[in-house]
């Protein structure tokens, strides 16, 4: 029977027949592996996640962790399937042979990820903060503490976080307070409280490692004062054996409408309940040097981005398969009109608003699916990259789609889960059926990881014009190849090709006009509106480059997404003219709002 987690034949189109993963192969670091390798991995996934993550999703949402003021509870089937995942060593599979890993692809990776997130977001949420902690600790900490603390994540064993925010700053990093007071024995002492921490606290393992931001005495005021330390739960000697309890302690839990599964909290260092070798203060140490602590952690930042964008792509994903298989076996309404009551009912597939929401979905997740594995074949090529000019060539164009990749599926694979409860009608709203839950789960990852607005400030402000421009011009580079591609196939791919070639022009066009104005401040009002452009034509690019890839290929899957491709370019890229309209004019009605107006 047929998944309704993810299409397998979609991941193999992307990955073998559109990506070419298997040249990767050619590469020393990934020379050891083969396709076949790569769909034991695949294959792996979807068993696992079928078997131990899907089972309980349902469960995760209606039974949230509790905390009765000491320790934190949790339905038992997660850990009973964070640990099948850890046993069968998917934490450490892209990272290298010496730290255990299986050192695969990060496209297949994230293509063998993606199973889980569609299966159990909220389960999966545990090992996917710590695979990201875990690849910071291997760029940034020194080999000592890296060593420490990676290997025991990886297997299963010790769980990670990621603590920026807090009540009082949220977003804006700038203004946290938690400091870090410098010892004698180079160790320091952190006090402070930090907001909205997935995995803060829990039994699913033997430690937790939490990464905090926080700020050094005497230190420059602002983000440039920040640094970064590694703070566990429980102190870890140079041989790994477990130490006392850390003065890291849970002063409550969030409750959100989503994500239920992972456990989010407040945690206090350094309050006093614990005092780790006898002084007041939680133990951390420093990651790399002082004050590049913000750097660092955009290391983490921008892997979990994308990991959002994938996460949303796969809520999507799935929301659409089921909302697929109930409209093929939902019988409603009859073919005529005026219709014969006596005819046999249809399924509502073949009613045409339907087909409008499924195509609508299949649009939107596939193409997320095929962005967010795009960016991933950029990471493989980035880490294996010949020389520092390719290397930086991948490293512009992952710059520029960071923010797509993590905002574009948050927005639209939302709307499919929208859509796939529209489907279902009265029962997409009842709990007895999964697209609800889909929605409320997938309604937290605009927010998660720098909201919307914050991708479109990131975007426009930053990525667009940094090094004069170097990404958008890159990124250009390879529009423009895909619509030379294009245009040499003829007919409807060079139809296709240029409306994409006259909306990417228009773009640059519009792109040079904010920045020209000189009104910095009127150039970023609508930075989400630009966000949201961006997004669209990057996507009918994406489409696009798989139209191409189906090449002269005839049946069902290739006509499907040929169509799919038609129906992004009638309905959707049309909308990104009147939103460069309105950038175009540099239009003030955001900014001349007032506070009383409202």
């Amino acid at each position: 029977m047929r998944s309704t987690l993810l299409s397998r034949r979609d991941l193999d189109f992307l990955l073998y027949e559109w990506l070419h993963v298997e040249e990767l192969t050619k590469r020393e670091r990934y020379a050891d592996h083969s396709r076949e390798t790569f769909d034991a991995v695949l294959d792996l996934s979807e068993q696992l996640a079928t078997k131990y993550f899907a089972p309980h999703n349902k469960l995760n949402d209606a039974h949230e962790p509790t905390f009765d003021g000491e320790r934190v509870t949790i339905v038992p089937e997660v850990g009973v399937a964070l640990d099948a995942f850890a046993k069968a060593g998917l934490p450490a599979v892209a990272m290298d042979y010496e730290f255990g890993g299986g050192q695969l692809p990060v496209t297949v990776a994230q293509a063998s990820y993606a199973w889980f997130q569609a299966a159990n977001p909220g389960t999966a949420g545990y090992s996917f903060l710590t695979v990201a902690n875990a690849n910071l600790l291997l760029a940034h900490a020194s080999p000592a503490l890296g060593a420490r603390f990676v290997r025991p994540m990886l297997e299963g064993r010790f769980f990670g976080t990621m603590c920026l925010s807090e009540p009082q700053a949220g977003s804006s990093l700038a203004d946290i307070v938690t400091r870090a007071e410098p010892r004698e024995d180079g160790t320091y002492r952190l006090f402070g409280t930090k907001m909205w921490i997935s995995g803060g606290d829990h039994e699913l393992g033997e430690n937790i490692v939490h990464l905090v931001l926080a700020k050094i005495p005497g230190g420059p005021a602002g983000t440039k004062g920040i640094s970064l330390f590694v703070v566990p739960r429980f102190l870890v000697g140079e041989d790994g054996a477990l130490g006392e309890r850390n003065d890291v302690a849970l002063a409550g839990l969030n409750h959100k409408m989503g994500f239920r599964g992972t456990v989010n909290t407040v945690l206090n260092f350094g309050e006093g309940k614990w005092t780790p070798a006898g002084a007041p203060g939680a133990i951390g140490y420093l990651v790399g040097e002082p004050h590049r602590g913000l750097s660092y952690m955009f290391h983490m930042m921008n892997e979990a981005r994308i990991g959002v964008g994938l996460v949303a792509t796969a809520l999507g994903y799935t929301g659409y398969l089921e909302s697929l298989d109930y409209a093929r076996t939902r019988a409603q309404g009859r073919a005529k009109l005026p219709a014969d009551p006596t005819a046999a009912q249809r399924p509502i597939v073949e009613h045409a608003d339907v087909k409008r929401m499924l195509l609508a979905q299949k649009a939107y997740t596939e193409g997320a699916l095929g962005l967010v594995l795009y960016c991933a074949r950029l990471v493989d090529e980035q880490r294996t990259a010949d020389t520092d000019e390719e290397r930086q060539a991948r490293t512009l164009l992952l710059d520029i789609l960071t923010p797509i990749a993590k905002s574009w599926p948050s927005q639209w694979c939302l709307e499919a889960n929208n859509l796939a409860i529209q489907v279902l009608g009265g029962y997409g709203y009842t709990r007895e059926y999964n697209v609800e839950q889909h929605y409320r789960d997938n309604r937290l990852n605009p927010i998660h990881e720098g909201t919307h607005g914050i991708q479109g400030l990131d975007l426009l402000g930053r990525k667009v014009t940094q090094q004069g421009g170097a990404s958008l011009l890159a990124l250009g580079g390879r529009v423009q190849a895909t619509v030379a591609a294009a245009q040499a196939v003829g007919g409807e791919a060079a139809e296709l090709a240029a409306q994409l070639d006259s909306a990417w022009q228009r773009l640059v066009e519009v792109t040079a006009g904010l920045f020209a104005s000189g009104d910095f401040e009127a150039a970023l009002a609508n930075s989400s509106v630009y966000l949201e452009a961006f997004g669209h034509i990057v996507l009918a690019w994406i489409w696009l480059e798989q139209l191409l890839a189906t090449g002269a290929h005839t049946g069902d899957f290739y006509d499907g997404k040929r169509h799919a491709a038609r129906f992004f370019y009638r309905f959707e890229l049309p909308k990104t003219g009147p939103a460069l309209d309105l950038l175009a004019r540099l239009d003030t009605t955001t900014l001349e709002m007032r506070d009383a107006w409202f």
